[in-house]
């Protein structure tokens, strides 16, 4: 599937299709069963021309399981729910619990992730504003096994999924938001929730998807994200993930729009002409 959004952004990679699969595809990227990882990086794979892939049992860390829609994995966490709602804010040191898990988790943990594991990420001032945040999440559970990513244009129209991913610069992101209100009665048809990066190309649009005026999410403001994709794509990009309806309806929109005119026009004309696909 050809995007004209992504043509007139001239984005510098691809947007990507996430698409909820039967099957694995052959010769994706995945993560090892048990082994962590990113989910991003995978996203950032498909928008470098791969294709990647993640299962109930390859979703490479528990926030990523969580976010792409395979049900309540935090309880999978070392110490279940509470294990990570200490993770996330003031540690697991912090109680006695965590502290007898700490020598099993250990061998199975980088210094750094041994260290958050311990004195916490600090994304959350306590363990119960956690709990709380867990609660508002939009957390699902998929009718499928696997979630695929590749770029939009190696997806059939009729089967392109169920969200499309733009990594977007400060401008292109305007432009998407200018997009997404453009043929629309209100004007707050974008959303920044506090989220995980892979929540935010996830389970928030999954739940977007299911209005009848579906918003965009923005995403990427998850700083650990940004440490983890940075070798991939570089700095300076956030994510505007776009359930598939509203999708259309923006590609829809883009002819005779202001991405036609010159404010837009003479902001593009200095950046470089489309995205370079790279499987590496």
């Amino acid at each position: 599937m050809e995007s004209r959004i992504a043509r007139k952004l001239r984005l510098r990679y691809a947007p990507v299709a996430l698409t909820w699969s039967e099957t694995r595809p052959e010769k994706a990227a995945e993560f090892k069963e048990g082994k962590w990882g990113c989910v991003m990086w995978m996203v950032a794979r498909a928008a470098r021309g791969g294709t990647a892939v993640c299962g109930r049992k390859t979703f490479g860390c528990f926030g990523g399981g969580v976010g792409l829609g395979f049900g309540e994995v935090y309880k999978q966490f070392p110490g279940g729910e509470d294990g990570f709602c200490h993770f996330l804010s003031i540690g697991n040191d912090q109680w006695e619990t965590g502290r007898q898990m700490a020598e099993n988790v250990k061998p199975h943990m980088t210094e750094d992730s041994f260290d958050h594991f311990m004195h916490g990420e600090r994304y959350m001032k306590s363990p119960g504003q956690v709990k709380r945040f867990i609660r508002g999440l939009p957390i699902t559970d998929i009718p499928a096994p696997f979630v695929v990513f590749k770029p939009l244009a190696e997806v059939d129209e009729e089967a392109a999924g169920q969200v499309v991913i733009f990594f977007a610069d400060p401008d292109q992101l305007s432009a998407l938001v200018i997009l997404a209100n453009y043929g629309r009665e209100t004007n707050e048809n974008v959303i920044i929730p506090y989220a995980a990066g892979c929540q935010t190309i996830g389970i928030y649009p999954y739940r977007e998807a299911e209005s009848d005026l579906p918003r965009a999410v923005v995403g990427l403001t998850d700083i650990s994200a940004r440490t983890a994709i940075r070798q991939q794509l570089g700095d300076h990009l956030m994510t505007f993930a776009v359930p598939m309806k509203m999708f259309k309806e923006m590609e829809a929109n883009v002819a005779g729009s202001f991405l036609e005119r010159r404010v837009w026009e003479k902001l593009a004309a200095e950046k470089p002409d489309g995205h370079a696909p790279d499987q590496t």
